[in-house]
């Protein structure tokens, strides 16, 4: 098969791998019919992660089922599958009590930028559609393996509730997915933090009231303007960096919520400040497998469309471009096409 594998800070290649085979009974491998490149793929791209030797990358998929462990029997070859960055059972106590992404057979997605992968924990991880979905639906479902899932958990762990204010700092693709979440849980308003043009129009299409573009202390002043000096109900951050944080903590009303999502990269909190805050904190990663069904529904259905965030498409074959436009922010999200 041939798949991207990074080898330094800015070296990523197309090259031919060892074909992936059933290793475990609940294996499967799957042909891919749309992968992508992630915001989180540009830490290591950028330096910002040890990169150690040359290996594959990716963890977003969807594709068609080529082969099935003996213990799969909710998938079976020639169907169309959507699955989560994080493999899960989903039958152990942190599966069954909704938090799939700390299954403790979990095993983290890393090859998926390829023409065909293997899928551990496949019998637990994997959601078959009834049918094969039309080619203008794989996107959206792609999205839907990881940064819908991922922004529908930012949402949920800042508790939006119907009539309620949220504040989504990022805009990223995942950033931009909170907003979908966001007026999808009721949110009355949504203030999208963006200081660039084609993604503040995508936000407001999505469904965000109020744009702002400062950041730091001028965009929290900004939030407190528009919330009548108090703060937003819900903050959805969706970056990880130390700035990002800070701007949802202090964002964010007493008695309010944040919800992060953005791998934390030299971000470190202050127990008295977060204390006197009074605001509550979740996040980690995202129980993606929990949301799979209803959020294919609402893609089926056409409730929603996050595969807008697609905004470059490419062969796979061109994957460092991909990566390129990203890191140069000429793209919010790259699709590949095998």
């Amino acid at each position: 098969m041939r798949g991207a594998v990074i080898h330094a800070p800015g070296d990523v290649r197309f090259e031919t791998l060892d074909d992936p085979k059933i290793l475990t009974p609940t294996d499967a491998v799957i042909r891919t019919a749309a992968t992508c490149v992630c915001g989180s793929d540009l830490w290591p791209y950028r330096g910002a992660e040890p990169i150690g030797d040359p290996h594959p990358m990716g963890h977003e998929y969807v594709g068609i089922v080529e082969e099935v462990g003996s213990e799969v029997t909710n998938v079976r070859p020639g169907q169309f599958v959507v699955g989560s960055f994080a493999t899960s059972d989903n039958t152990c106590v942190n599966c069954r009590g909704g938090w799939q992404s700390s299954c403790l057979n979990r095993e983290f997605m890393s090859t998926a930028q390829a023409d065909h992968v293997r899928i551990p924990n496949a019998h637990g991880t994997l959601v078959a559609t009834d049918e094969l979905p039309d080619a203008e639906l794989v996107p959206s479902l792609l999205a839907v393996s990881d940064v819908m899932g991922t922004g529908w958990y930012a949402a949920l762990a800042a508790e939006v509730k119907p009539g309620s204010t949220a504040v989504v700092v990022g805009d990223g693709a995942v950033g931009l997915c909170g907003v979908i979440a966001a007026k999808e849980l009721g949110a009355e308003r949504i203030i999208a933090m963006s200081r660039h043009q084609s993604r503040q129009k995508l936000a407001r299409e999505f469904g965000a009231t109020d744009i702002i573009s400062e950041r730091g202390d001028e965009g929290i002043t900004r939030v407190k303007d528009l919330t009548g000096g108090i703060g937003a109900d819900s903050v959805l951050e969706c970056v990880g960096t130390a700035e990002s944080m800070r701007q949802a903590l202090h964002s964010t009303r007493p008695g309010g919520n944040v919800g992060f999502v953005g791998v934390p990269h030299e971000v470190s909190i202050d127990g008295q400040e977060l204390f006197f805050s009074q605001v509550g904190l979740r996040g980690g990663p995202a129980p993606v497998r929990r949301y799979l069904p209803d959020l294919i529904d609402l893609v089926l259905t056409g409730r929603i469309n996050p595969g807008k965030v697609f905004d470059l498409t490419l062969p796979l074959d061109q994957v460092a471009e991909g990566y390129k436009a990203m890191d140069e922010r000429r793209a919010i999200k790259t699709l590949l096409k095998p």
